[in-house]
């Protein structure tokens, strides 16, 4: 099952009329605004498309982060990076994303930006938890949570709940994950957001504990709110589920037909990373019927779909990646223990110093006060021999 994650864009969810709308209100500031204004424009245009037309998103937050660069703009950049994980993680490219994630959280940390390093360590929670690095996805959620806890960003606040269930489910704390998932639903629905996630994530969490029949409801609850928000890669993760629990109940003929559906999509919206899943699941219903030589066909492209995304290299990339984080942070710690030294050097020496001036002054007024006595003291008179 493919569980919904929240890769936070510093954008809200709309729904279809209100996001055409902005479309058309930023396509139309784009065409009047330059410098810092033009960046942050082009940037909104990617939130706005990237769930349903990632090629066009991906176009913008490039430009974006060109001109960005270009005009040392260091918040559009790092907005710009993290985009650009987004996009790349979609695609299946998890040690590039985590690559633009880890470059944007170094910009906003340095900028000293809380909503964007809640941001940042909120995405690269994602992919840790894709790889199966439970801890260090635990970390990093954790720490987004409570930052925008601490700024009192509601809306982000619900996003990392839906990620801390996705991770509770994985670990078999099932329980603790429908509190997550409810709690981020129920959040979302009062503050009127149309919310697709924490639904499709509960049928995830009834499939693993057998109840087919309550997955298909929560499944099909969550694709009427994906089609309200226009959030095809919402769509595309709900139909691939809904065909895999087609699977497992043994409709075939149901099941192929969600399958195929969601491999189109995955396709034309460049989204790879559901590829497997999909693939799979298609070798097994393909399985169940007798159709063998179709099922050793996918399963091969199955295994190039999974070894490109979750392989060894991918893996490595990513720790390489982590221990530069890792050197970048040991760097910081130094360089600031290196200042608190100098501070205190300094600090010594300006004292030894004082205590230098001090103990001149003290010599200069004995000398003086010597001085002072000396020349008012009574002069011994001469002795005449007679």
């Amino acid at each position: 099952m493919k569980r919904l994650s929240l890769i936070l864009v510093l954008v809200g969810a709309f729904g279809f009329v209100a996001r055409s709308n902005s479309i058309d209100s930023l396509e139309q500031q784009l065409k009047n605004v330059d410098g810092e204004l033009k960046v942050k424009t082009l940037n909104e245009l990617f939130r706005a498309h990237i769930n349903f037309d990632p090629v066009k998103a991906l176009g913008y937050t490039r430009e974006a982060l060109a001109l960005a660069t270009e005009i040392d703009d260091q918040k559009g950049m790092a907005a710009s990076y993290n985009n650009l994980g987004v996009a790349y993680r979609n695609q299946g490219a998890l040690d590039k994303a985590l690559e633009y994630y880890l470059t944007s959280l170094k910009i906003y940390t340095s900028l000293e930006n809380s909503e964007g390093i809640a941001t940042s360590k909120n995405n690269i929670g994602t992919i840790y938890s894709l790889k199966k690095d439970y801890g260090q996805a635990m970390k990093y959620f954790e720490e987004a949570y409570t930052l925008f806890t601490q700024i009192d960003d509601k809306q982000r606040v619900i996003g990392t709940m839906n990620n801390l269930g996705n991770l509770h489910s994985d670990l078999q704390l099932y329980e603790q994950a429908l509190k997550y998932y409810s709690q981020a639903f129920q959040v979302a629905e009062k503050a009127g957001r149309v919310y697709s996630d924490p639904l499709s994530n509960i049928g995830n969490v009834y499939v693993r504990q057998g109840n087919l029949q309550r997955a298909v409801e929560y499944y099909e609850r969550a694709l009427v709110l994906a089609k309200q928000e226009n959030n095809q890669i919402g769509i595309l993760n709900i139909t691939a589920n809904l065909g895999e629990v087609y699977v497992q109940a043994g409709q075939n003929t149901k099941a192929q037909s969600y399958l195929e559906e969601a491999l189109q999509l995955s396709n034309s919206l460049q989204a790879y990373i559901y590829q497997p899943q999909i693939l799979r699941s298609m070798a097994t219903n393909f399985a169940r019927q007798g159709k063998m030589k179709d099922a050793y066909e996918v399963m091969v492209r199955y295994d190039t779909s999974r070894e490109k995304i979750y392989g060894e290299e991918s893996s490595r990339k990513i720790a390489q990646m982590e221990i530069a984080l890792d050197l970048s942070e040991k760097e910081k710690e130094m360089e600031a223990l290196r200042k608190d030294d100098e501070i205190k050097t300094l600090q010594l020496k300006n004292t030894r110093m004082v205590i230098s001036l001090v103990v001149l002054f003290i010599i200069m007024i004995v000398a003086w006060v010597n001085l002072f006595f000396f020349k008012r003291k009574p002069k011994k008179p001469s002795l005449s021999n007679g």
